[in-house]
């Protein structure tokens, strides 16, 4: 089994969370491999500014998420994915997504939607940790 490292963040701007929607209408978080001779906290920054066009600043780490899946494109190998995550704040406003990787959108979308929005239960619950985290800043 091939084992595969990335990094990702869940950004924020005032009472609103970057979301990334994919051509077939998913939402999904901002996140990617980890280049050779690059550390977590550098994707995360780098796979926000290339994914949504955002800069951001790391705050905090949340949490790693694992998932385990068949890539089809070489011969049906499990390919066990790591993902360090971090909770970022946005520096700057204009998204502008990637459509090279699918991405036909990226907004920021009020705390309150966004975890039911986002596509996958990983995702769903590191959302979740983020926006606790978020409150506790807020003093909400």
């Amino acid at each position: 089994m091939k084992r595969v490292y990335s990094s990702g963040g869940v950004v924020f701007l005032g009472n609103g969370i970057l979301m990334l929607q994919k051509i077939n209408g998913d939402w999904v978080l901002p996140k990617g491999k980890i280049e050779a001779e690059e550390i977590s906290e550098e994707t995360a920054i780098r796979e926000v500014r290339e994914e949504a066009g955002i800069k951001a600043k790391i705050l905090t780490p949340i949490g790693e998420t694992s998932y385990r899946f068949k890539n089809y494109w070489s011969n049906n190998h499990v390919i066990e994915k790591k993902v360090f995550w971090y909770l970022m704040k946005a520096i700057t406003t204009n998204t502008h997504p990637q459509r090279e990787e699918g991405f036909i959108s990226a907004k920021f979308i009020h705390w309150d939607n966004v975890v039911q929005l986002a596509k996958y239960d990983d995702e769903r619950d590191i959302l979740a940790k983020a926006l606790e985290i978020i409150k506790s800043f807020e003093g909400v």
